[in-house]
């Protein structure tokens, strides 16, 4: 089946292998247009056209190619631990094909091919080798970084892109134009554009870039850990920094002040997002890079973590027609991304929406989203006393930050509307204190708030690898100190391994743990007496609060966590 549609000509071949990505919502029909047109339609492979111009995620590339043409997809463990054919085949050819050879039979030899549909590679390895060619289809990167293992000098893509900067013209660091020039020049380009590919391939939500007196450090944030990943030499630090300022629109020479950007970019096929942040440190600027992918994020409430019943009354607290909901927990607990699917169910054609947030994070259809902006004016506060002017049904605000904006949300939910906001506290009972400490009377707080939903993350255990163990007797125990009952008889629980699926980690994505007070008139009685938020807490459990530690211990039985990452997170908030 393979051998003959690899008959047909390149620019047939691309109209038929451009359908069939619009068919898997891989590629819009306007997009493959316009590419179909391009003068490197008819030059090269369009596949890995595709992978060039950044239109189609290398990974989505290959997956469509080995269903459609029937090559199966080759996963990085076939590739062969040692070089194949070296003597008869040259590295130039292997790295211009993109192709690898992974196996070798008496008669035949399997390759792994970027484009399978390529029949002129096909027929020169046929011809070099002299052996019938049995193609299969591999991820472009990870051929390339074979073809560099096995034949190459066995330095990674970083290393070689590092070896061709001008390291010695990052000297005059105050000479504005060269620093430019230096920026924009191709290694570095390059070096930055991998950097942020291997970002987006491996799930990271940030990079940090930080320079140090002997070193460039580079690490990845991947499930709420960062990782450290090979940099170029301290060298390039000037070069590297003033490519990432130089395409956010930053000045890149004020180095003494912090600076705030966006990148819009289209990597792999996908819109993302990047907010960027600057600050001086004693040995240059430190850099982090927020990666916002909009595809990745999936506002769905059993993704995120809640359970049946937890939902049931978090739907009930949001079917409420006023009142302030609050979602609170640490920067990073995911609160934004509960918030932004509750208003995705309360988005209806009957209700306005408006929402005021720093920054927004993700632009959602039908929901009017206002972006304070400090610098002119345009604080939380300010920007709800307009928006009251819009005759919203819903308003959700990014976070309480003050007194000012905490009585705006106080009004907004007496004169009629439903408020969703955050706060930054451990768990739900203390953000009732939180808001008696902002200067928040005791009795608008009763009046208003309807449930505080508290959530932390945990990393999610890879499915393809994790392992089951029966726990001690001493874990057993643990639990039921937490306030949870196991379930009889022996207990099993789960642990990381790591696989390829997982990039070794064990973990893949991350869940949260959730508790939801709703609020009681045993509550509100505990609140006008100015109560601790540990006796407001006691008092949730004592009517029926699942707390976070035991949703940890929930989803710990289920495999979804481990038991460790559970403590981790929760047992300090017990």
């Amino acid at each position: 089946m393979v051998t003959t549609m690899l008959h047909e000509d390149k620019l047939a071949f691309a109209e038929r292998f451009g359908k069939f990505l619009v068919k898997q919502d891989r590629l819009p029909k306007r997009t493959l247009s316009q590419t179909l047109r391009l003068p490197e339609a008819q030059e090269e492979n369009f596949s890995v056209l595709l992978v060039r111009l950044g239109l189609v995620a290398e990974r989505h590339v290959a997956e469509a190619l080995a269903e459609l043409l029937a090559a199966p997809l080759v996963e990085k463990k076939d590739f062969p631990s040692m070089p194949l054919l070296e003597e008869r085949l040259s590295v130039r050819f292997l790295k211009e094909a993109k192709t690898v050879p992974i196996a070798e039979g008496e008669n035949s030899v399997t390759v792994a091919l970027a484009a399978p549909q390529d029949q002129f590679t096909i027929d020169a390895l046929r011809m070099a080798l002299g052996k019938s060619i049995i193609p299969r289809t591999g991820v472009q990167s990870e051929i390339e970084e074979a073809i560099e293992r096995l034949y190459g000098t066995g330095q990674s893509d970083i290393g070689q892109i590092s070896k061709t900067i001008d390291q010695g013209a990052t000297d005059d660091e105050d000479d504005v134009q060269h620093l430019k020039d230096l920026a924009s020049e191709a290694p570095v380009v390059r070096l930055v554009n991998l950097v942020i590919n291997r970002a987006i391939e491996q799930r990271a939500s940030d990079i940090h870039i930080e320079p140090f007196e002997h070193r460039l450090q580079i690490r990845y944030r991947i499930d709420g850990e960062l990782r450290e990943i090979e940099a170029p030499p301290v060298q390039s630090t000037a070069a590297v920094i003033s490519r990432i300022k130089l395409i956010a629109k930053l000045n890149i020479a004020e180095r003494r002040l912090p600076q705030d950007g966006r990148i819009p970019m289209r990597v792999q096929g996908k819109d993302i997002d990047i907010r960027l942040s600057t600050v001086p440190t004693l040995h240059g600027e430190s850099v982090v890079l927020r990666l916002l992918d909009k595809e990745s994020v999936k506002l769905d409430f059993s993704t995120l973590g809640f359970d049946a019943a937890t939902l049931a009354q978090f739907r009930q607290v949001l079917s409420l027609p006023h009142g302030i909901l609050l979602v609170t927990g640490p920067t990073g607990s995911g609160k934004t991304t509960t918030l932004y699917t509750a208003l995705q169910e309360l988005n209806t054609p009957n209700r306005k929406l408006l929402t005021v947030e720093d920054p927004v994070e993700y632009q959602l259809e039908g929901i009017n989203q206002i972006q304070t902006k400090p610098q002119i004016g345009l604080s939380f506060a300010n920007a709800l006393r307009s928006i009251m002017r819009q005759d919203p049904d819903i308003i959700m605000i990014g976070e309480m930050r003050d007194l000012e904006t905490a009585r705006i949300a106080v009004q907004s939910a007496l004169t009629g509307h439903l408020v969703l906001s955050t706060l930054h506290t451990n768990d739900a009972g203390s953000s009732v204190t939180r808001m008696l400490d902002m200067g928040v009377e005791d009795y608008l707080v009763t009046s208003t708030v309807t449930g505080i939903l508290a959530q932390r993350l945990v990393r999610r255990l890879c499915a393809e690898c994790r392992q089951p163990y029966q726990a001690l007797p001493e874990l057993v125990a643990r639990f039921k100190e937490g306030g949870f009952e196991p379930p009889p008889g022996p207990l099993l629980l789960y642990q990381e391994k790591g696989c390829a699926a997982c990039g070794g980690s064990g973990f893949r994505g991350r869940i949260a743990l959730l508790e939801l007070l709703v609020m009681s008139d045993a509550i509100r009685s505990l609140i006008l007496q100015h109560a601790a938020g540990g006796e407001i807490q006691k008092m949730a459990k004592a009517e029926g609060m699942k707390t976070m530690l035991s949703d940890g211990y929930q989803k710990a039985l289920a495999g979804t966590t481990t038991f460790s990452e559970v403590l981790r997170v929760a047992q300090e908030i017990r």
